[in-house]
Protein backbone atom coordinates (compact mmCIF):
# COMPACT_ATOMS: atom_id res chain seq x y z
CA UNK A 1 0.00 0.00 0.00
CA UNK A 2 1.27 3.45 -0.90
CA UNK A 3 1.56 6.10 1.72
CA UNK A 4 -1.29 8.57 1.24
CA UNK A 5 -3.89 8.63 3.99
CA UNK A 6 -7.07 10.67 4.32
CA UNK A 7 -8.49 11.18 7.81
CA UNK A 8 -12.08 12.37 7.97
CA UNK A 9 -12.80 14.26 11.18
CA UNK A 10 -10.37 16.61 12.93
CA UNK A 11 -11.56 16.01 16.47
CA UNK A 12 -9.51 14.38 19.20
CA UNK A 13 -9.39 10.97 17.49
CA UNK A 14 -9.03 12.19 13.91
CA UNK A 15 -6.25 14.64 14.69
CA UNK A 16 -4.48 11.98 16.76
CA UNK A 17 -4.61 9.50 13.89
CA UNK A 18 -3.32 12.15 11.47
CA UNK A 19 -0.54 12.98 13.91
CA UNK A 20 0.82 9.45 14.25
CA UNK A 21 0.45 8.75 10.53
CA UNK A 22 2.43 11.86 9.62
CA UNK A 23 5.07 11.09 12.24
CA UNK A 24 5.47 7.67 10.62
CA UNK A 25 6.19 9.29 7.26
CA UNK A 26 2.75 9.16 5.67
CA UNK A 27 1.33 11.98 3.60
CA UNK A 28 -1.96 12.87 5.28
CA UNK A 29 -4.94 14.98 4.32
CA UNK A 30 -7.10 15.90 7.31
CA UNK A 31 -10.66 16.83 6.43
CA UNK A 32 -13.42 18.40 8.49
CA UNK A 33 -16.48 20.49 7.69
CA UNK A 34 -15.19 23.81 9.06
CA UNK A 35 -11.89 25.67 9.05
CA UNK A 36 -12.30 26.23 12.79
CA UNK A 37 -12.36 22.48 13.45
CA UNK A 38 -9.27 22.02 11.29
CA UNK A 39 -7.45 24.78 13.15
CA UNK A 40 -8.26 23.17 16.49
CA UNK A 41 -7.06 19.83 15.17
CA UNK A 42 -3.76 21.09 13.78
CA UNK A 43 -3.14 23.20 16.90
CA UNK A 44 -3.57 20.06 19.00
CA UNK A 45 -1.16 18.16 16.74
CA UNK A 46 1.47 20.89 16.98
CA UNK A 47 1.09 21.07 20.78
CA UNK A 48 1.52 17.31 21.03
CA UNK A 49 4.62 17.33 18.83
CA UNK A 50 6.02 20.17 20.96
CA UNK A 51 5.60 18.02 24.08
CA UNK A 52 7.50 15.15 22.46
CA UNK A 53 10.26 17.55 21.45
CA UNK A 54 10.44 18.97 24.97
CA UNK A 55 10.76 15.46 26.37
CA UNK A 56 13.52 14.61 23.92
CA UNK A 57 11.59 11.78 22.25
CA UNK A 58 11.29 13.65 18.97
CA UNK A 59 13.63 16.05 17.19
CA UNK A 60 12.33 19.52 16.36
CA UNK A 61 13.17 18.94 12.70
CA UNK A 62 11.19 15.69 12.72
CA UNK A 63 8.19 17.46 14.20
CA UNK A 64 8.29 20.19 11.55
CA UNK A 65 8.66 17.61 8.79
CA UNK A 66 5.69 15.67 10.13
CA UNK A 67 3.58 18.83 10.27
CA UNK A 68 4.57 19.50 6.69
CA UNK A 69 3.11 16.14 5.66
CA UNK A 70 -0.36 17.09 6.96
CA UNK A 71 -2.64 18.99 4.61
CA UNK A 72 -6.06 20.24 5.69
CA UNK A 73 -9.26 20.79 3.76
CA UNK A 74 -13.03 21.11 4.03
CA UNK A 75 -13.41 19.42 0.63
CA UNK A 76 -14.22 15.72 0.81
CA UNK A 77 -13.02 15.32 -2.78
CA UNK A 78 -9.47 15.52 -1.37
CA UNK A 79 -9.88 11.89 -0.29
CA UNK A 80 -10.16 10.76 -3.90
CA UNK A 81 -6.50 9.81 -4.32
CA UNK A 82 -5.93 8.30 -0.87
CA UNK A 83 -4.84 4.70 -0.51
CA UNK A 84 -6.55 4.48 2.86
CA UNK A 85 -9.38 6.60 4.26
CA UNK A 86 -9.94 6.57 8.02
CA UNK A 87 -13.30 7.85 9.22
CA UNK A 88 -13.39 9.42 12.70
CA UNK A 89 -16.73 11.23 12.79
CA UNK A 90 -19.60 11.21 15.28
CA UNK A 91 -20.83 7.79 16.44
CA UNK A 92 -24.15 7.77 14.64
CA UNK A 93 -24.92 5.25 11.94
CA UNK A 94 -26.81 7.73 9.76
CA UNK A 95 -23.84 10.13 9.80
CA UNK A 96 -21.43 7.34 8.89
CA UNK A 97 -23.76 6.01 6.16
CA UNK A 98 -23.92 9.40 4.47
CA UNK A 99 -20.14 9.75 4.60
CA UNK A 100 -19.38 6.24 3.35
CA UNK A 101 -21.88 6.54 0.49
CA UNK A 102 -20.11 9.68 -0.66
CA UNK A 103 -16.63 8.19 -0.20
CA UNK A 104 -17.70 5.11 -2.18
CA UNK A 105 -18.33 7.31 -5.19
CA UNK A 106 -15.12 9.32 -4.74
CA UNK A 107 -12.21 7.03 -3.93
CA UNK A 108 -10.34 4.62 -6.16
CA UNK A 109 -11.57 1.05 -6.52
CA UNK A 110 -8.51 -0.29 -4.70
CA UNK A 111 -8.75 2.13 -1.77
CA UNK A 112 -9.53 0.83 1.71
CA UNK A 113 -12.29 2.51 3.71
CA UNK A 114 -11.68 2.23 7.45
CA UNK A 115 -13.87 3.27 10.36
CA UNK A 116 -12.60 4.27 13.77
CA UNK A 117 -15.98 3.41 15.32
CA UNK A 118 -15.79 1.92 18.80
CA UNK A 119 -19.19 0.24 18.87
CA UNK A 120 -21.12 0.22 15.57
CA UNK A 121 -20.85 -3.06 13.59
CA UNK A 122 -18.64 -2.62 10.53
CA UNK A 123 -21.09 -4.62 8.42
CA UNK A 124 -23.75 -1.97 9.04
CA UNK A 125 -21.38 0.81 7.98
CA UNK A 126 -20.18 -1.12 4.92
CA UNK A 127 -23.78 -1.59 3.77
CA UNK A 128 -23.74 2.02 2.58
CA UNK A 129 -21.09 1.16 -0.03
CA UNK A 130 -20.81 -1.00 -3.13
CA UNK A 131 -17.52 -2.44 -1.82
CA UNK A 132 -18.14 -4.02 1.60
CA UNK A 133 -15.09 -6.21 1.07
CA UNK A 134 -12.93 -3.04 1.17
CA UNK A 135 -14.39 -1.76 4.46
CA UNK A 136 -12.73 -2.55 7.79
CA UNK A 137 -12.73 -1.36 11.38
CA UNK A 138 -9.51 0.31 12.57
CA UNK A 139 -10.27 1.34 16.15
CA UNK A 140 -7.60 3.53 17.72
CA UNK A 141 -7.55 4.53 21.39
CA UNK A 142 -7.25 7.95 22.99
CA UNK A 143 -4.81 9.61 23.25
CA UNK A 144 -3.76 8.10 19.94
CA UNK A 145 -0.05 9.07 20.16
CA UNK A 146 0.29 7.31 23.53
CA UNK A 147 -2.01 4.27 23.26
CA UNK A 148 -0.38 1.29 21.54
CA UNK A 149 -3.49 -0.79 20.83
CA UNK A 150 -5.48 -0.86 17.60
CA UNK A 151 -8.54 -3.08 17.29
CA UNK A 152 -9.00 -4.39 13.74
CA UNK A 153 -12.59 -5.41 13.01
CA UNK A 154 -13.57 -7.72 10.18
CA UNK A 155 -17.03 -6.98 8.81
CA UNK A 156 -19.14 -9.81 7.41
CA UNK A 157 -17.65 -9.26 3.93
CA UNK A 158 -14.27 -7.71 4.75
CA UNK A 159 -11.63 -9.43 2.63
CA UNK A 160 -8.40 -10.95 3.91
CA UNK A 161 -6.50 -8.47 1.74
CA UNK A 162 -8.31 -5.49 3.30
CA UNK A 163 -7.67 -6.76 6.82
CA UNK A 164 -3.99 -7.29 5.98
CA UNK A 165 -3.74 -3.77 4.57
CA UNK A 166 -5.26 -2.34 7.75
CA UNK A 167 -2.82 -4.34 9.87
CA UNK A 168 0.20 -3.14 7.86
CA UNK A 169 -1.00 0.43 8.24
CA UNK A 170 -1.52 0.21 12.01
CA UNK A 171 1.74 -1.63 12.62
CA UNK A 172 3.64 0.90 10.53
CA UNK A 173 2.51 3.50 13.08
CA UNK A 174 4.05 1.46 15.89
CA UNK A 175 0.73 0.01 17.07
CA UNK A 176 -0.06 -3.51 18.26
CA UNK A 177 -3.19 -5.06 16.77
CA UNK A 178 -5.87 -7.43 17.93
CA UNK A 179 -8.37 -8.84 15.42
CA UNK A 180 -12.11 -9.07 15.96
CA UNK A 181 -13.26 -11.89 13.71
CA UNK A 182 -16.99 -11.68 14.46
CA UNK A 183 -18.60 -8.30 13.95
CA UNK A 184 -20.47 -7.90 17.25
CA UNK A 185 -21.49 -4.43 18.42
CA UNK A 186 -18.79 -3.00 20.66
CA UNK A 187 -16.21 -5.53 19.43
CA UNK A 188 -13.88 -6.65 22.26
CA UNK A 189 -12.61 -3.55 24.03
CA UNK A 190 -15.74 -1.42 24.11
CA UNK A 191 -17.83 -4.36 25.33
CA UNK A 192 -15.38 -4.98 28.16
CA UNK A 193 -15.06 -1.36 29.31
CA UNK A 194 -18.79 -0.70 28.84
CA UNK A 195 -19.77 -3.63 31.04
CA UNK A 196 -17.27 -2.52 33.69
CA UNK A 197 -18.34 1.15 33.58
CA UNK A 198 -22.05 0.23 33.73
CA UNK A 199 -21.52 -1.96 36.81
CA UNK A 200 -19.20 0.58 38.46
CA UNK A 201 -21.80 3.31 37.87
CA UNK A 202 -24.54 1.16 39.39
CA UNK A 203 -22.39 0.51 42.47
CA UNK A 204 -21.73 4.24 42.85
CA UNK A 205 -25.32 5.21 42.06
CA UNK A 206 -26.73 2.88 44.72
CA UNK A 207 -24.28 4.05 47.38
CA UNK A 208 -22.33 0.80 47.68
CA UNK A 209 -19.00 2.66 47.51
CA UNK A 210 -17.52 6.01 46.52
CA UNK A 211 -16.17 6.63 43.04
CA UNK A 212 -12.68 6.82 44.50
CA UNK A 213 -12.96 3.46 46.23
CA UNK A 214 -14.49 1.72 43.22
CA UNK A 215 -11.64 2.95 41.04
CA UNK A 216 -9.07 2.07 43.70
CA UNK A 217 -10.45 -1.47 43.87
CA UNK A 218 -9.87 -1.93 40.14
CA UNK A 219 -6.40 -0.40 40.27
CA UNK A 220 -5.07 -2.29 43.27
CA UNK A 221 -7.20 -5.42 43.03
CA UNK A 222 -6.98 -6.01 39.27
CA UNK A 223 -3.87 -4.06 38.29
CA UNK A 224 -5.76 -1.60 36.08
CA UNK A 225 -3.85 1.57 35.26
CA UNK A 226 -7.03 3.61 35.72
CA UNK A 227 -10.36 2.86 37.36
CA UNK A 228 -13.57 2.58 35.29
CA UNK A 229 -15.15 5.82 36.51
CA UNK A 230 -11.98 7.82 35.90
CA UNK A 231 -11.83 6.15 32.48
CA UNK A 232 -15.39 7.27 31.79
CA UNK A 233 -14.42 10.84 32.65
CA UNK A 234 -11.35 10.68 30.42
CA UNK A 235 -13.21 9.14 27.47
CA UNK A 236 -16.32 11.27 27.98
CA UNK A 237 -19.41 10.08 29.83
CA UNK A 238 -21.43 11.08 26.76
CA UNK A 239 -19.24 8.95 24.49
CA UNK A 240 -19.54 5.89 26.73
CA UNK A 241 -23.28 6.43 27.17
CA UNK A 242 -23.68 6.43 23.41
CA UNK A 243 -21.46 3.36 23.02
CA UNK A 244 -23.26 1.35 25.70
CA UNK A 245 -26.58 2.40 24.20
CA UNK A 246 -25.48 1.13 20.77
CA UNK A 247 -24.38 -2.20 22.22
CA UNK A 248 -27.57 -2.58 24.27
CA UNK A 249 -29.76 -1.75 21.25
CA UNK A 250 -27.93 -4.33 19.17
CA UNK A 251 -27.61 -7.09 21.77
CA UNK A 252 -30.52 -6.48 24.19
CA UNK A 253 -28.13 -7.68 26.88
CA UNK A 254 -29.10 -6.01 30.16
CA UNK A 255 -25.52 -5.71 31.35
CA UNK A 256 -25.06 -2.99 28.73
CA UNK A 257 -28.22 -1.02 29.61
CA UNK A 258 -27.00 2.51 30.43
CA UNK A 259 -27.69 3.44 34.08
CA UNK A 260 -30.00 6.36 34.83
CA UNK A 261 -27.13 8.25 36.49
CA UNK A 262 -25.11 8.28 33.27
CA UNK A 263 -28.11 9.62 31.36
CA UNK A 264 -28.70 12.41 33.89
CA UNK A 265 -25.02 13.34 33.98
CA UNK A 266 -25.07 13.78 30.22
CA UNK A 267 -28.34 15.74 30.40
CA UNK A 268 -26.68 18.08 32.92
CA UNK A 269 -23.48 18.44 30.88
CA UNK A 270 -21.32 16.63 33.46
CA UNK A 271 -19.50 14.59 30.85
CA UNK A 272 -16.03 14.30 32.37
CA UNK A 273 -12.72 16.05 31.98
CA UNK A 274 -13.73 18.04 28.92
CA UNK A 275 -16.54 19.72 30.89
CA UNK A 276 -14.68 19.97 34.21
CA UNK A 277 -17.13 17.69 35.98
CA UNK A 278 -18.01 14.04 35.71
CA UNK A 279 -17.68 11.36 38.36
CA UNK A 280 -14.85 13.63 39.59
CA UNK A 281 -14.26 17.39 39.55
CA UNK A 282 -11.41 18.74 37.39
Amino acid sequence: MAGKVAVIGAGLMGSGIAQVAAAAGRDVVLRDVTDEALTRGTDAIRASYDKFVAKGTMEAAEAEAALGRIGTTTDLDAAAEADLVVEAVFERLDVKHELFRTLDSLVREDAVLASNTSAIPITKIAAATSRPERVVGVHFFSPVPMMRLVELVRGYKTSDETLATARRFAESLGKTCIVVNRDVAGFVTTRLISALVVEATKLYESGVATAEDIDLACKLGFGHAMGPLATADLTGVDILLHATGNIYTESQDEKFAPPELMRRMVDAGDIGRKSGQGFYTY
